[in-house]
């Protein structure tokens, strides 16, 4: 009769726990548990990088594309002679869509959120419906007015944030803040003034854009407030994007005519217009998806900061490609602007400061 094995001689027989194990018994080498990027395939962006290196890195590539954004717009609606500004905006909704849909559900950039609620969509659509306004303006005013002039009125949005702060939520700020928006406005005023290529309709709708701009984050920190309705900002911009391509193809087709055709035909016989068009619209989605990477490596205030040195530099870049005239008054406008917003972005943190 063969004696029944033991729990213990079966545990005891384990070369592992056997102290006494021969070259018979050798330990068994089992492979540590892979990570989930490892599982997955997926590895962090930048993953052999120094972390100063990579936020370096970032940083330049939001400076690319943001004054690159900027100046194939102008380039394709002034001097290429593209003048459908609307059906541009709506292949830049499209391609932040189509790109946006690769980032969140292949390349996993951020977890995938979703819609929970039929409020919660209206409350996104109306997003979009400001932000189609905001782009569809700014494109336009590229058609009329310099890059400079448009980057010194953009630097004005803190000002309309606060008035629409105030307007919608009743939300004060300290006196020193808005003492902090008067340079602001002074500069805008002093660059309109002494702007050699000064166009009304140009500067009504850059104007336009900006204030959208700003009721844009004012309206957003007001209808995505609770916790389960926020959604990340590579998330909104998933939704939000084909809803403005939505909103403004009856807006193109409408006020632009058959602009697809036409595009359609010109690339026939230039080929080029694809290109232009193609590598607009990437672009276009890389200035949104280096704004979340610069915060996520650096900080809010960080972007501020960067977005006024973009300004300026957006501006130089510009009249060094375009030629376009400038005067020592819209410059001194211009530098007196850019020194408000800073002001303003100091006079915030502290007001924040006292108040917790």
């Amino acid at each position: 009769m063969v004696e029944a094995q033991t729990w213990t001689t079966r545990r005891m027989s384990n070369p592992r726990l056997d102290s006494t194990a021969t070259a018979d018994h050798q330990l068994l080498d089992i492979p540590a548990t892979p990570t989930a990027e490892v599982r997955n395939g997926i590895y962090s962006v930048g993953s052999h990088l120094s972390p100063n290196l990579l936020t370096a890195l970032i940083i330049a590539s939001w400076f690319t594309s943001n004054i690159g954004v900027l100046l194939l717009n102008k380039y394709l609606l002034s001097f290429y002679g593209y003048r459908y500004p609307i059906f541009l905006t709506m292949l830049h909704m499209i391609s932040c869509a189509c790109y946006s849909y690769v980032a969140i559900n292949f390349l996993e950039i951020v977890p995938r959120q979703h819609i929970l609620s039929r409020k919660q969509f209206f409350k996104i659509f109306a997003l979009s419906a400001i932000f189609c306004f905001s782009v569809v303006c700014g494109n336009t005013s590229l058609r009329y007015i310099p890059v400079s002039f448009n980057q010194a009125i953009g630097a004005t949005t803190p000002f309309f944030t606060a008035i629409f702060a105030f307007l919608i939520t009743c939300k004060k700020e300290s006196a020193e803040v808005y003492c902090a928006l008067l340079p602001v406005v002074f500069g805008i005023v002093l660059a309109s003034n002494s702007e050699p290529l000064f166009n009304l309709f140009g500067f009504l709708v850059c104007v336009g854009s900006t204030a959208g701009r700003a009721l844009k984050s004012v309206v957003q920190g007001i209808l995505l407030t609770s916790e389960a309705e926020k959604l990340h900002s590579m998330n909104l911009l998933l939704y939000m994007a084909p809803m403005a391509a939505m909103i403004l193809l009856p807006f193109t087709l409408y006020i632009e005519g058959n602009v697809a055709r036409i595009t359609l035909e010109k690339a026939k016989t230039d080929s080029f217009i694809v290109f232009l068009l193609f590598g607009n619209a990437t672009v276009a989605y890389l200035v949104n998806l280096t704004n979340f990477l610069v915060t996520k490596h650096t900080s809010a205030l960080t972007l501020q900061v960067l977005g006024n040195a973009k300004a300026a530099l957006a501006a130089f870049v510009s009249v060094m490609i375009f030629k376009n005239p400038v005067t020592v008054m819209g410059m001194a406008g211009f530098a007196v602007t850019i020194m408000g917003v800073v002001l303003y972005s100091e006079a915030k943190k502290r007001s924040k400061v006292t108040t917790h």
